[in-house]
């Protein structure tokens, strides 16, 4: 069973950065696949970026954020990280927390975060 709490959202101006973290239960971590995924207001909940699970480091990411966004781990303190780089008006949406106990993260992850909320204001 797998806990995820979110934090690091906030307003910051086009162009900024945030960095976001996601504090996960468990001493599995990294068994793991993880991730982002993002809903803006009167949007659909779509797929940002996601890492492999069993330690891996291989990374996925949506068109939208690649070149911006990188995600990491932290086994150390269990907790995976969304640095967002270069931020959009667009990319304003709750940021939410995935995982799932396979390899890949999927479209419907079995674990969800909170939710932390990320505005970017132009």
């Amino acid at each position: 069973q797998v806990q995820l709490v979110e934090s690091g959202g906030g307003l910051v101006q086009a162009g900024g950065s945030l960095r976001l973290s996601c504090a996960a239960s468990g001493r599995t971590f990294g068994a793991y696949a993880m991730g982002w995924f993002r809903q803006a207001p009167g949007k659909e909940r779509e797929f940002v970026i996601g890492i492999r699970g069993s330690f891996g480091s291989t990374t996925t990411y949506a068109d939208s954020v690649k070149g911006r966004f990188t995600v990491s781990r932290d086994y150390t303190k269990n907790t995976l990280y969304l640095q967002m780089n270069s931020l959009k008006p667009e990319d304003t949406a709750v940021y939410y927390c995935a995982a799932d106990p396979g390899m890949q993260l999927t479209t419907t992850p079995d674990y969800w975060g909170q939710g932390t909320q990320v505005t970017v204001s132009s």
